[in-house]
This record gives C-alpha cells, sequence and structure tokens, in this order.
C-alpha cells in the first residue's frame, strides 16, 4: 500500500484492495510462515468505544504475526478521564508502539489523530465515519463466495450513521458492481456519501423494500439500526424492527445469495437464517484475522515472501 496510515476507504485503489486480500489469502493457506514476521513490534488498542471482533481480531493478528499489543483500556480508566486531548494521548503511545489502532466517537478523529503522530495509524471507527479495516475483511468475504466484478449487491439497514456501509460503498467503486441500497427514507445514505459516489461514477440504486431487489442480488450486506447513534430514542423506536430477513423470505432470493452482517446483529437477521447456505456473516469476522495480519504486515513494512 502506498499510505502511512488507513484513515479512509477512499484512500483505497482496485491494487491496494488486491495487494491486501491476495496477501491475506496466502496468510489463511499458511499462517505459521508469518509466525515471527514482525517480531519485537508494538500495536498500540486504542478504543474510546466499545468493541469486540475489531479489537479482538487486531489484538490477535499482531500476536499472530510475532508482536505484542499494548492497550489503553476504558475511557473511564484514561488519562481521557482527566481531559486529556486526543492529540496528546496519541503523541504520548505514539513512544510506546509502532503502530496505532484507533476507534473513537468523534467523525474526522482518525484524520486529525493522524497529523500528529509519525507511526501508522489505521481507523477503527470514527463515529459515523469510516472503518476501512472493516470493508477490507467484507471485500475478502465477497472475493471469496462471489467474485468481486459483475455482481449486484444490496446494503440495507442504517445508511445515515453506518460507517461500515459508508466504508464498503466507497470501496466497491473500485470494481463492476450494482450497488442497491435499501433503508427507511430517515436513514438515508447522508447526502455527501451520495455524491461522493456518483462522482466517482457508481452505480447506485435507492429502495425503501426489499421485496422488489432480492431477486437479483448477489450478496445481501444487512446491518443494525444503531440505537446508540440516535440523537432522539423516540426516532429510534419507530424504526426499529422494521427491516428484518429470515429464512422464508430467503427462499425468494438467489440460490447462492451471500449474506453478510458486520455484526453484532439484533433482530435484523432471524435465527434461522444461520443454517441455511446464505449466511456468511461468521465466516466474515473470522475474515478479519487474516485481513488484519495483511494489513499491518503492509503497514508495518513486511517484507515480501
Amino acid at each position: 500500500m502506498r499510505q502511512d496510515h488507513l484513515i479512509t476507504a477512499t484512500q483505497l485503489s482496485r491494487a491496494d484492495i488486491e495487494t491486501v486480500l491476495d496477501q491475506a489469502a496466502e496468510i489463511a493457506a499458511d499462517p505459521q510462515a508469518w509466525a515471527e514476521s514482525h517480531f519485537g513490534s508494538v500495536l498500540a488498542l486504542c478504543f474510546f468505544e466499545p468493541s469486540t471482533r475489531t479489537k479482538m481480531s487486531f489484538d490477535t493478528a499482531m500476536k499472530r504475526l510475532g508482536g505484542t499489543t499494548t492497550d489503553m483500556g476504558t475511557v473511564e480508566s484514561s488519562s481521557v478521564k482527566k481531559g486529556e486531548s486526543l492529540a496528546d494521548t496519541v503523541r504520548v503511545i505514539e513512544g510506546y508502539a509502532d503502530a496505532i489502532v484507533l476507534r473513537h466517537p468523534s467523525e474526522g478523529s482518525a484524520q486529525m489523530a493522524s497529523e500528529f503522530v509519525d507511526v501508522p495509524v489505521i481507523n477503527a471507527g470514527d463515529g459515523a465515519g469510516q472503518h476501512p479495516s472493516q470493508t477490507l475483511l467484507d471485500l475478502y468475504t465477497i472475493r471469496e463466495n462471489a467474485g468481486l466484478d459483475d455482481l449486484s449487491i444490496g446494503i440495507m439497514g442504517d445508511l445515515k450513521y453506518g460507517r461500515t456501509v459508508h466504508s464498503l460503498a466507497d470501496a466497491l467503486t473500485n470494481f463492476d458492481i450494482r450497488q442497491h441500497f435499501i433503508s427507511p427514507e430517515s436513514l438515508r445514505l447522508p447526502r455527501n456519501v451520495r455524491y461522493d459516489l456518483h462522482e466517482a461514477g457508481a452505480q447506485v440504486r435507492e429502495h425503501t423494500e426489499l421485496d422488489g431487489v432480492l431477486p437479483e442480488l448477489d450478496v445481501l450486506y444487512v446491518t443494525r439500526i444503531q440505537r446508540e447513534r440516535f440523537p432522539d430514542e423516540s426516532e429510534y423506536r419507530k424504526i426499529a424492527g422494521e427491516y428484518q430477513i429470515d429464512a422464508d423470505l430467503l427462499s425468494e432470493a438467489k440460490e447462492n445469495l451471500t449474506v453478510m452482517h458486520p455484526l453484532p446483529r439484533v433482530d435484523e437477521i432471524a435465527p434461522d437464517v444461520d443454517k441455511t447456505t446464505h449466511a456468511k456473516y461468521f465466516e466474515q469476522a473470522h475474515n478479519g484475522l487474516p485481513v488484519r495480519m495483511a494489513l499491518l504486515d503492509s503497514l508495518l513494512g513486511g517484507d515480501d515472501k
């Protein structure tokens, strides 16, 4: 990759993406070959919001590469509680680590942090902004199951606040893909995201219902309605549970439809979908390990194998 930091999916060219995904496939096939490739390297985990998959997979990825991690811990137990600025926090942590993974509730926080340090910063989610490492594992999962060209992909749920959606939509413009966005009117893609997609020449259609478009989809990417992003609880209650899929609904889909979800899910995918051949969301989560190993190797200056 050409960048020192990974802040948004818009940084990534098709060549960048394919390089990381190809290396992830090599790692998945023979993880032991990479076991000591970054012995002595330290990755700082700075999570200002809760995380399970992202934090644990980055932690495991660094250790599988032979390195170690250092964890800032919770906001409540850190100097942030004393009023320390994000800029000061990352400048201090830069002295302890070779790279920083940052999750923060404020959009633009990762970009700002990257301007204060010389070690690579990986954006692990900045509010409703971007989540580019999630996008790379999403693309890996899509490629493994359906390829990455001449596809129809439906993205359904919280498109307004969903940072995984914004990153994925940006990255998909590198490929021959028709993007269908399914959401209630109040959770449509933000105007700036729609503008960027149109400027990139993306094939974009927006829908309020899944039924009409489901039969033509090759991939259905489902997201939860994010309660924590709503400024008004009553607005969340109006929409919660409105967009759900179950095994019966998927009987109308293509036989080889791939159903994905960045997780965690609440009730937007019924448990009976788990038993179908469509369900790929746990595989998707597991793919975070080889993909993030490949990403870390690239940003830390790994040698070609």
